[in-house]
C-alpha cells in the first residue's frame, strides 16, 4: 500500500507540474474543466468564447485583423495564445488558424515598456493568483524557453527578447518593441508575427505591415478603441459601420461583455456604476468612443430607404459645401403634400476643378437651385478667383445658404427625428458621413468626413423653401435617371 500511494503521489506531483508550467493546455478546453485557483471555480469552455475562436480561425485567411473589444474579456490572453503557438509550434487539436511549421520572428508591441511589463508579460510568464510572480507558470510553456530571457533596458523587471524552442528544431525569438519607441524602431527587418497590444499610432501599423510582406506573416492588434476614431480604427472601419466581420481585406472582431461568460452580473453592475455615460458602449460593447457623441443619434436604419420614381410634381434643391480635397453636392426631393423630404442623389468628389464640378452637377438638371455655403466666396482655390462667382459664370443657380451652424444642426435633427428627412439607400458616402459625424471631448464638431452633413444643413436651412417643380418643357425622365445614381471620387 505504502508503495502504491507512493506512486500516486508522484502521479499527482508530476500532473500538478504539468498543470502548472503548461498552463497553456487549459485555456479554452473542450468543456468547462474544474479551477480551484480562479474566482469562478470554472476555465470555461472553448464553445463560450466563440468570437475568441473566431478571431484566430480568420488568421489563416486574413493577413490583418483587429481584436476591438471592451475592458476585460480577454483580448490579450487571446493574442498572447496565438503569439505562443506560433511560437512553440503547438497548436490545439481545434486550430483552424494561420500556422507556421518552423521557428518565427515574433514582435510583441505594446505603448510603453512599464506597460508591457504589467500586461504581455504576465500574460506569457506567470499565472495570477496562486503562481503569481513565478515565471514559467504563464501562457508560454516553461521547458519551451531558452534560458532567461534578456531584460529590457530602463525597465525593472522588463524582459525585452525571449528565445523559444520551437517543436520543428531550432528557435523562436519574440522581441518586445514599444510605441514610445517611433516609428524608426519598427523599420528594416522581415517579421513573421506581429501583435500590437493597445492601440499603437497609424504610421508604426503601417510599418508592421511593410514587415510582414515578404515573410507571409501575420498582424493583429488587441484593444479597447478608447481613444476614439482615430486613423487606425478608421482603417478598419472605414464607412463608419462598427461591426464584426470581414472589411476588404482586414478581418475585425468586436466583442462585449455579453461574448464572454467569467464577468459576474454584479461586477458589471459595479463597473458601470463608475463609467460617464459617453464610456459606456466603448467600455463594455467595444464600439469606438465618439467624443462627447454622435451629432444624429439616430440609427441609420431609421433613414434610409430604397429608392422609388419620384413624381414629376415634386420640387428639388440641393445643398453644396465647396473644397478642394472634396466638393459635396446633396439632391433633395420635397412631396409638398406631406413636406417629408428625400436625398436621392449625391456627388462627392476631390481634387477637381471648379468647371468639371459644374459639369457634373449642371448633368442633374441645370433648373434645380442650389445653395452653398457662403464661405466659398472667400474660400478661393484657383488663382485667387471667388469660387462662387465662378460657378455661377459656370452655369449654376446658386444662393448663399443659411450657414447657422448650431441651430441648421438642431433643424436637421428635428427633421430626422420626426420622419420628415429620408435618404435614399444608394447614397453611400452619405450614410458614411452620417455613421461618422461627431463631436470631440469639448463638444466641438470634428471637422473631418463631414462635407455631405455640411451640403445637406445648407439644403434643410435654407433650399427646401426655395425648391422648385421641373419646368414643364423639361423631360422628367433626366432628372429620374440620375435618382439612383451616385458619383464619388477618392
Amino acid at each position: 500500500m505504502e508503495d502504491i500511494a507512493r506512486e500516486l503521489l508522484e502521479i499527482q506531483t508530476e500532473l500538478d507540474q504539468r498543470r502548472k508550467y503548461n498552463f497553456i493546455d487549459s485555456i479554452f478546453p473542450d468543456n468547462d474543466i474544474p479551477d480551484e485557483y480562479e474566482q469562478t471555480g470554472f476555465i470555461h469552455a472553448r464553445s463560450k468564447y466563440k468570437k475568441h475562436i473566431e478571431f484566430m480561425d480568420a488568421g489563416s485567411k486574413y493577413h490583418e485583423r483587429a481584436f476591438i473589444a471592451a475592458n476585460r474579456v480577454g483580448k490579450s490572453l487571446a493574442g498572447v495564445y496565438e503569439v505562443c503557438c506560433h511560437a512553440t509550434g503547438m497548436y490545439p487539436h481545434w486550430w483552424k488558424g494561420k500556422r507556421f511549421n518552423k521557428p518565427v520572428t515574433i514582435w510583441l508591441c505594446g505603448d510603453r515598456g512599464e506597460a508591457v511589463r504589467d500586461g504581455i508579460q504576465k500574460a506569457l510568464m506567470e499565472r495570477s493568483n496562486r503562481y503569481k510572480g513565478e515565471d514559467g507558470t504563464g501562457l508560454l510553456r516553461r521547458d519551451c524557453l531558452d534560458g532567461q530571457p534578456r531584460g529590457m533596458s530602463n525597465v525593472p523587471g522588463a524582459y525585452g527578447l525571449y528565445s523559444v524552442k520551437h517543436i520543428s528544431g531550432g528557435f523562436s525569438s519574440i522581441t518586445i518593441k514599444t510605441y514610445q519607441a517611433g516609428r524608426t524602431a519598427f523599420e528594416s527587418a522581415a517579421v513573421d508575427v506581429i501583435m500590437l497590444d493597445e492601440e499603437c499610432p497609424r504610421e508604426i501599423y503601417s510599418e508592421c505591415i511593410l514587415r510582414t510582406l515578404t515573410t507571409g506573416g501575420t498582424v493583429f492588434l488587441t484593444f479597447t478603441p478608447d481613444s476614439g476614431l482615430t486613423d487606425t480604427v478608421l482603417a478598419f472601419f472605414e464607412d463608419g459601420d462598427f461591426k464584426n466581420g470581414a472589411a476588404k481585406n482586414k478581418f475585425v472582431t468586436m466583442v462585449g461583455w455579453d461574448d464572454v461568460p467569467h464577468i459576474a452580473q454584479i461586477e458589471k453592475e459595479k463597473a458601470l456604476a463608475a463609467m460617464m455615460p459617453h464610456e459606456i458602449d466603448c467600455r463594455t460593447k467595444g464600439m469606438p468612443y465618439l467624443g462627447a457623441g454622435v451629432i444624429y443619434p439616430i440609427p441609420v436604419e431609421d433613414v434610409v430607404v430604397e429608392p422609388f420614381k419620384i413624381p414629376e410634381h415634386w420640387s428639388h434643391c440641393f445643398g453644396m459645401d465647396v473644397g478642394w480635397n472634396r466638393t459635396a453636392v446633396v439632391w433633395f426631393a420635397v412631396d409638398q403634400d406631406t413636406r417629408v423630404k428625400y436625398i436621392y442623389s449625391e456627388y462627392y468628389v476631390g481634387e477637381k476643378e471648379p468647371a468639371s464640378h459644374a459639369h457634373g452637377i449642371r448633368s442633374r438638371g441645370d433648373w434645380i437651385p442650389g445653395f452653398i455655403d457662403p464661405a466659398a466666396r472667400g474660400r478661393g482655390n484657383t488663382d485667387g478667383q471667388q469660387l462662387l462667382q465662378m460657378y455661377l459664370d459656370l452655369g449654376l443657380d446658386l444662393t448663399k445658404a443659411d450657414n447657422s451652424v448650431e441651430s441648421g444642426i438642431y433643424t436637421v435633427f428635428q427633421q430626422l427625428q420626426s420622419g420628415l428627412l429620408k435618404v435614399f439607400s444608394t447614397c453611400n458616402a452619405w450614410v458614411r458621413e452620417y455613421r461618422l459625424y461627431r463631436r470631440d471631448d469639448k463638444g466641438h464638431i470634428v471637422k473631418k468626413n463631414d462635407h455631405l452633413m455640411d451640403a445637406m444643413r445648407y439644403g434643410i436651412m435654407t433650399g427646401i423653401d426655395l425648391a422648385v417643380p421641373p419646368p414643364i418643357e423639361y423631360e422628367p425622365s433626366t432628372t429620374q435617371k440620375h435618382v439612383n445614381s451616385t458619383i464619388c471620387g477618392y
